[in-house]
C-alpha cells in the first residue's frame, strides 16, 4: 500500500523541464524581449513595474516552481501540486490582462504590444500571454495524466 503513493522520477521529469523553461520564458521576456524588438510598453529592458510583477514574474516564477516539483517528485502528492500550481499560473497567463482592469482602474496592467507591425503585435501577445498560457495548461494537465497512470 506504501508503494502506491510512489512513482518514478522518469515521469515528470520532461514534463517539469518543459515547465522549467516555460516559466523562465514568462518571467524574463518582459526584460529581455526588448533587445529582440518583442516586448510590451514599457519597451525597454529590464524595466520593472507592478503590471510585470503580478502579470509576468510571479505566473513565470510560479511555473518554475511548479517544474522544480515535478522534477523532483519521489510522490504523487508533490508531483500533483507542482502541476497543479503550474496549471493555474498558466491560467493566470491566459486570463491576468483580461481581468487586471477590474482591480486597476479599468486600465490592463500589462500595457500593449510595443511591435510596429499587426503580426507583431499578435505574436507579442500570444509569446507573452496567451500562447504561454495554454502550453504552460496544456504540459501541467499532460503531467497530471502521467502521474496517476
Amino acid at each position: 500500500m506504501a508503494g502506491m503513493l510512489q512513482m518514478r522520477r522518469s515521469r515528470g521529469a520532461f514534463s517539469g523541464f518543459l515547465l522549467i523553461l516555460l516559466g523562465l520564458w514568462g518571467a524574463l521576456i518582459p526584460f529581455i524581449g526588448p533587445y529582440f524588438h518583442f516586448a510590451y510598453t514599457p519597451d525597454k529592458a529590464w524595466t520593472y513595474n507592478t503590471g510585470r510583477l503580478w502579470l509576468e514574474l510571479l505566473p513565470g516564477a510560479a511555473v518554475f516552481l511548479g517544474g522544480v516539483l515535478l522534477m523532483a517528485a519521489r510522490s504523487r502528492h508533490t508531483a500533483l501540486f507542482g502541476a497543479l500550481l503550474a496549471a493555474a499560473a498558466g491560467a493566470w497567463f491566459v486570463l491576468g490582462q483580461s481581468l487586471s482592469p477590474l482591480w486597476n482602474h479599468h486600465v490592463a496592467m500589462g500595457g500593449s504590444p510595443a511591435g510596429s507591425t499587426q503580426y507583431m503585435r499578435i505574436m507579442e501577445q500570444l509569446g507573452f500571454f496567451t500562447a504561454l498560457g495554454v502550453v504552460v495548461v496544456f504540459v501541467s494537465v499532460l503531467s497530471i495524466g502521467e502521474g496517476f497512470r
